[in-house]
C-alpha cells in the first residue's frame, strides 16, 4: 500500500507537505499546482483517501483560463508618494508596463505607511488572490516572512533573500565608483551622507561599505564626523550639511558622496547658501541618477540606475516564475554607470 512518503518521492516534495495536502491543512502556503500534482500522484498510486480528505474543488483544477489576467501585488519601501517618488516611480512604470505586456494586471502597490499592521496587511493580500508579488527593497521580516507564506511566487528588488529570485545592482561597487571620481578629481577629505535602511547600522549599509572600502583602498582615513546618517531624508541632509559646512579649514570636507541624488541636491542647497562654489570650492557626486539631478546648477554628476528597465525585470522573472520557469533562485544584477557633470569637475586641481 503506498504511503505518504512514495507520494512525496513521486512529485519531490516533502513528507510534510504531502501531509498537509491531504489533510487540507492551510496553515502554510502551498501553490495549487503543487497541491494538484501531489493529488494526483496520490490517485495515480492507489493511495486511499478518506471522504474527509478529499481534494477541495478549487484544487482539481487549480489554473487558471489561458486568457485569464493574473493578479500581481508590489509592496515599496517607501513611507508615501509612491507614484511621485523620483527613484521609486520608474521602478513601478518599468513593472507596470511589462505586465500589461505579459497579459497581467498590478493589482494594486502598497507602501510601507499602507501595511502597517501585519491584519491589514494580510487582508489586502488575501482578498486579492494574487499570482504573485514584487517587493521592492526591504519590509519588515515578520510581514515580509507572512507574505512568503500567502502569496504563490514572489520576486524582490533590491531585498536580501537567497529563497528568491532578486533583480539588483550591485550598491557596493555603484559606491565606490563613485568616490573614486572624487579621488581621480585629487580630493582625499570627501564626506558620506546617506542612512542606515532597516538594520539600523551604518556598517552594514552597502553603498556607506563601497564609500568606506574606496577610502581604505586610497590609504585615507574617515573622519567620522563627514559620515552624515541622514535616514534618507533631504531635510536632515540639508540640515547635518549646513552645520558640517560651518567648520573652516581642514575641519571641512571639500567632496561629499551622497548615496542618493535627493540628497545630494539638499546637501547642494546647503553649500550655496553658504556662499561656496561647486565644485571649487566643494565637489558632490549623487546615485540614483533622477531625472531633475541633470537640471541643478551645477548638473550633478551622479551614477545611473537603470530603474524602469530593473522594474521590467523584475515583472518578466516574476511571471516566468509563476509559468514554472526558472524554478531556482536567482540574483540578477543590472549594470550602472557614471555620469560625469559639472558637480564634481573642477578646471584646476583640488587643493587639499
Amino acid at each position: 500500500m503506498p504511503t505518504l512518503k512514495d507520494i512525496a518521492q513521486h512529485v519531490g516534495v516533502s513528507i510534510s507537505t504531502v501531509s498537509r495536502v491531504i489533510n487540507n491543512d492551510s496553515s502554510r502556503h502551498i501553490s495549487p499546482e503543487t497541491r494538484s500534482k501531489i493529488w494526483r500522484a496520490a490517485k495515480d498510486l492507489g493511495y486511499e483517501v478518506s471522504e474527509s480528505s478529499r481534494p477541495p474543488a478549487a484544487a482539481k483544477s487549480p489554473r487558471k483560463p489561458a486568457t485569464a489576467v493574473r493578479q500581481v501585488g508590489c509592496i515599496v519601501s517607501v513611507p508615501q508618494n509612491k507614484y511621485n517618488h523620483p527613484y521609486f516611480s520608474p521602478i513601478l512604470a518599468g513593472i507596470e508596463k511589462k505586465l500589461a505586456e505579459l497579459n497581467c494586471a498590478l493589482a494594486y502597490v502598497l507602501t510601507m505607511e499602507e501595511i502597517q499592521g501585519e491584519s491589514a496587511m494580510r487582508k489586502q493580500v488575501q482578498d486579492t488572490r494574487l499570482d504573485g508579488i514584487i517587493i521592492v527593497e526591504g519590509i519588515q521580516p515578520d510581514m515580509y516572512e507572512s507574505i512568503k507564506r500567502q502569496v504563490p511566487v514572489v520576486v524582490g528588488i533590491d531585498i536580501s533573500d537567497p529563497t528568491v529570485p532578486v533583480i539588483s545592482y550591485d550598491r557596493v561597487q555603484a559606491a565606490k565608483s563613485a568616490v573614486r571620481h572624487l579621488l581621480d578629481q585629487g580630493h582625499t577629505r570627501i564626506a558620506f551622507i546617506g542612512g542606515a535602511g532597516l538594520t539600523g547600522d551604518m556598517e552594514r549599509e552597502k553603498r556607506f561599505r563601497g564609500y568606506k572600502y574606496a577610502m581604505q583602498e586610497a590609504g585615507l582615513e574617515i573622519d567620522p564626523n563627514w559620515v552624515i546618517n541622514a535616514g534618507w531624508d533631504v531635510n536632515v541632509s540639508y540640515e547635518r550639511m549646513t552645520a558640517l559646512l560651518a567648520a573652516s579649514g581642514k575641519n571641512r570636507p571639500t567632496a561629499v558622496f551622497a548615496a542618493s541624488d535627493m540628497m545630494a541636491i539638499s546637501a547642494m542647497r546647503a553649500a550655496a547658501e553658504r556662499g561656496l562654489a561647486i565644485p571649487q570650492d566643494i565637489a558632490f557626486v549623487g546615485l540614483d541618477n533622477i531625472e531633475i539631478s541633470q537640471y541643478t546648477s551645477p548638473p550633478l554628476t551622479t551614477i545611473h540606475i537603470p530603474k524602469t528597465e530593473i522594474g521590467m525585470m523584475a515583472a518578466k522573472v516574476l511571471v516566468d516564475q509563476i509559468e514554472g520557469a526558472n524554478p531556482l533562485p536567482f540574483k540578477l544584477l543590472m549594470p550602472f554607470e557614471l555620469l560625469v557633470r559639472q558637480s564634481s569637475v573642477a578646471r584646476s586641481p583640488v587643493r587639499s
